[in-house]
């Protein structure tokens, strides 16, 4: 609880610039709006469960002609991405709280995503969990529906057998292996962590199907 505290203090302490980083879920209706978020029809990449930011953030400040979009469920992490990056002055970033799913298979227009990162995922390893799991077929469909043609989508995990199941069901979702550097894959705090442990990391890079 004093940690829960702690972090709405420091929330309520970030001001403007961190809070016009935070965008508003509410009403009846929501959809991602690109050029009402960056004032521009922004070339968007998109983190999905992006927890601290460490990655977006840096990204995002070496890329300043782009626009990006983090994507974080847990409410005290995805304020602390809005802080971290106000206090970086980055105008080009936004941060969303909200089920990656529902984000992905509802609110984004379709052929709108420039590049997509996705870096480890709960592998939701017990059986009974399975159901869990980000990428499910449907899934897959809706981030070839947002992605455009030939945009790459990037993967890492550090789970052997969740890798060939992400792997299998992006081919089979007619997405298509490609030899490109996946940048989150050594950047992400997860990433550094296993590393660090000398833990293998799985990763990958596709491009969505000519058609979705």
């Amino acid at each position: 609880m004093g940690r829960l505290r702690n972090a709405g203090r420091i929330w309520r302490q970030a001001g403007p610039a961190a809070e016009g980083l935070m965008v508003s879920c509410a009403g009846p209706y929501f959809t991602v709006d690109i050029a009402q978020l960056f004032g521009h029809d922004a070339h968007l990449e998109v983190e999905i469960g992006a927890g601290r930011g460490d990655f977006i953030i840096e990204r995002a400040a070496a890329t300043p002609n782009h626009g990006f979009l983090a994507i974080e469920s847990v409410a005290t992490l995805a304020q602390l991405i809005a802080i971290r990056a106000g206090r970086r002055g980055l105008v080009n970033l936004r941060v969303i709280r909200m089920d990656a799913r529902t984000l992905v298979n509802l609110m984004l227009p379709d052929a709108s995503v420039a590049a997509c990162h996705i870096y480890f995922p709960d592998p939701w390893p017990k059986e009974r969990h399975l159901k869990h799991r980000l990428f499910m077929p449907p899934f897959v469909s809706s981030l070839a529906r947002t992605l455009k043609p030939g945009a790459p989508l990037f993967v890492a995990t550090d789970v052997a057998l969740y890798a060939e199941r992400i792997f299998a069901l992006l081919l089979d979702g007619g997405f298509r292996h490609v030899e490109l550097p996946v940048p989150g894959a050594t950047l992400t705090g997860f990433a550094r962590k296993f590393i660090a442990e000398g833990r293998p990391i799985y990763a990958a890079a596709f491009t969505r199907p000519l058609t979705a």
